[in-house]
């Protein structure tokens, strides 16, 4: 089931791409693992799955020993400062940076490692106070404060949207992430690369994909309602 359900996904991220004239290769699907058991993500490697999404750094510690090493892990969920150190080395990107304390944090842990996290920040886009996430008007700012950071690569951008029943009910704040990420590859510094866009979720991935997504995290309609 978990096969087939991935391989639908990816045809429908194929056709989304289509809609959009884009190259299916400019979009990561990201199979969002959180709370299901290994031999289900098994399942999804087996199918073709290489980019796995957990929301909690616990998930990502148990897993990470049980499951092919050219695993892509994505830390996708709310990340607090005192288990940075347990997922930096682990994730290979971190989705959720939301303040520019949480950056300082990667970019210390990643410096004792010796490594380069990359890192993208969370917008709360919709403003939605059960969020986590910058404000868009907030996200210039924190830039400017992170590029001092020789341990951490802003990579992008990444918003989760309102749950709605119709995906194009959030294509409004998928156009105003995708003008914000045009509007910060304006800027120019050394850990800057602002090349990934993370929006769009089972309900509303091909609206996000149409308005320029370049990762989708897609959980319920790979592994099925949690």
């Amino acid at each position: 089931m978990v096969a087939e359900n991935y391989h639908q996904i990816q045809k429908r991220v194929e056709e989304a791409c289509r809609r959009a004239g884009r190259s299916p290769e400019e979009v990561t699907l990201i199979a969002v693992s959180k709370t299901k058991p290994v031999p289900m993500l098994l399942e999804a490697y087996q199918a073709g799955a290489r980019d796995f999404g957990e929301n909690k750094v616990q998930e990502i510690l148990e897993k990470y020993p049980e499951l092919p090493k050219d695993i892509r892990w994505h830390m996708i969920g709310h990340l607090q400062t005192n288990k940075v150190r347990q997922v930096v080395g682990k994730a290979c990107m971190i989705h959720s940076v939301d303040s520019v304390k949480l950056a300082k944090e990667i970019d210390k842990e990643s410096a004792k490692h010796g490594i380069v996290t990359p890192i993208l920040l969370e917008v709360n886009v919709a403003e939605e106070e059960s969020k986590f996430g910058f404000h868009a008007d907030e996200v210039d700012a924190a830039i400017d404060e992170m590029t001092a950071l020789s341990h951490i690569l802003i990579s992008g951008l990444m918003t989760i949207a309102p749950f709605v029943e119709d995906g194009e009910e959030n294509r409004q704040f998928f156009k105003k992430l995708k003008q914000l990420y045009i509007d910060m590859q304006a800027k120019k510094a050394d850990n800057i690369n602002m090349s990934v866009l993370s929006m769009g979720m089972t309900g509303d991935f091909e609206t996000a994909i149409e308005e320029g997504a370049t990762m989708v995290r897609v959980g319920t309609g790979i592994f099925g309602v949690r």
